[in-house]
């Protein structure tokens, strides 16, 4: 009888924990999903639109999204917005998505999650639009190519979105950015049309329904990957704010097989090296100033700055093109004005606003590294930044520190041009501290003086 009961037992809180572990994926269904993917960079964009419906009794207040682990180790960024309004008053407001486990996942699944704005009730429904980024998903074959091959890559997907849900209705449009696609997966219904592959529209699919596609195609877009990127920003409360990048570039496509022939690149520019790149665009603050560009020989004269009210660009050339698996490094400098990037909060209390991210255009950023040097005597720094970093605190010493300035330190992996939005370093700072070094300097002068006019004063001839 105790074994019975034992027994019994045992398969109610296995049926609990089972019960427990799917929850999170039943009551909801997605009536209708779109599905984006851009492919014309070496940028994978993905633009997804769901029309969520719970059939539960009890109210949702979470969506979960689900990636394979293939492509969850490669998330720049998962961004969720939900339409509010109607018709011309229509507008988006974001979502908070963090990345979530839940026991027993089929295949490996990873998951984030996205928090809903209301609790959807029973038969209620709510469109999310989600935007996930992924990085270093083109796979290039052949992994070698010669100067004059254009560059192929693949990419690894489904034709079925993969979710914990059953989806009524879905299609998928995949854009590429040429004509010349080798091969592609077929899942019908499926076709080509130009520069885009669409699949479906697909019925009544099940939870976690999978059917995995690859795509052949040529994508001669530059790879460009900063394998390390560290920025310093210097304040100086005289009235200037000093940034310094320094760059480990390199191409990330398929690497060039071969000897590299200049008189070859330079006269067939549309078919020698169509895969490379020999110029960066750096988009920077407007009203910059004092700016350079070189590298471990010296000052690079090959570019080119273009500033006006909104912004600066900064067209720079290496010092040689740079085809795949080859890598170059430099520095960029420059300064802007105090006032444009630096303000007051509260009586002795004052933060900078900057951007964050990889000035360089359509660049990823494997590890980014921002160093804030404050001015010295500043206290309590703290950072708002609009997603997860590591943070960390140095000291430095320039030139007439006593105490030594406070750094705050920001990394962070993975970065791509999404991540360019503002950031702010808060710090209390009392206005005292900007005469130490004025007087620090009259000082030194003053001993340097009277100390000469001892010296001349004084009478060091020996006598008899």
């Amino acid at each position: 009888m105790a074994a019975a009961i034992f027994s019994l037992f045992v398969l109610f809180v296995s049926l609990l924990i089972e019960t427990s572990s799917a929850s999170p994926a039943t009551g909801l269904q997605i009536v209708h999903a779109e599905r984006q993917i851009d492919l014309t960079s070496h940028i994978v964009r993905v633009y997804l639109t769901l029309k969520i419906e719970n059939t539960g009794d009890a109210p949702a207040t979470e969506v979960l999204l689900a990636f394979p682990p293939a492509q969850f180790d490669h998330l720049a960024l998962v961004k969720a917005a939900v339409a509010v309004g109607k018709k011309r008053k229509k507008s988006f407001a974001p979502l908070e998505t963090n990345p979530t486990e839940q026991p027993e996942a089929p295949n490996g699944t990873k998951y984030y999650s996205v928090s809903l704005l209301n609790p959807l009730a029973k038969g209620e429904t709510t469109t999310l639009e989600v935007h996930y980024i992924l990085t270093q998903s083109l796979e290039p074959f052949p992994a070698e190519i010669a100067q004059s091959d254009p560059q192929l890559v693949y990419y690894h997907d489904s034709a079925i979105i993969l979710s914990p849900y059953h989806i009524v209705h879905q299609a998928t449009v995949v854009k590429i950015p040429s004509n010349n696609v080798q091969s592609f997966t077929q899942v019908e219904p499926s076709h080509r049309s130009g520069t885009e592959l669409r699949y479906g529209p697909y019925e009544e699919r099940g939870p976690y329904s999978y059917s995995p596609i690859i795509i052949h195609f040529e994508n001669n877009h530059p790879f460009a990957v900063v394998e390390e990127l560290e920025r310093e920003i210097e304040i100086s409360h005289w009235g200037s704010v000093q940034v310094t990048e320094h760059y480990k570039l390199a191409h990330a496509g398929a690497k060039h097989r071969g000897v590299f022939s200049r008189v070859e690149y330079q006269s067939r520019p549309g078919g020698s090296g169509v895969s490379s790149f020999k110029h960066l665009l750096a988009e920077l603050p407007p009203r910059v100033h004092s700016v350079y560009y070189r590298d471990n020989i010296g000052n690079i004269s090959s570019s080119r700055l273009r500033t006006n009210s909104k912004k600066s660009e900064l067209l720079i050339e290496p010092r040689y093109p740079l085809f795949g698996g080859w890598k170059a490094t430099f520095i960029i400098g420059y300064g802007v004005p105090l006032k444009d990037f630096l303000f007051e909060s509260a009586p002795g209390a004052r933060f900078l606003n900057y951007s964050f991210g990889c000035p360089i255009a359509d660049t990823i950023v494997d590890k980014l590294t921002i160093k804030v040097v404050l001015p010295e005597g500043s206290k309590d720094p703290s950072v708002e930044v609009p997603f997860v970093v590591e943070q960390s605190l140095e000291t430095k010493y320039s030139y007439l520190d006593v105490m030594g300035r406070t750094v705050v330190v920001l990394e962070k992996k993975n970065v791509v041009p999404e991540h360019n939005v503002p950031f702010q370093v808060h710090y209390k700072f009392n206005p005292i501290f900007m005469l130490a070094e004025p007087l620090m300097l009259v000082s030194t002068f003053f001993l340097l003086f009277a100390a000469s006019i001892a010296y001349l004063h004084v009478d060091l001839s020996l006598r008899k």
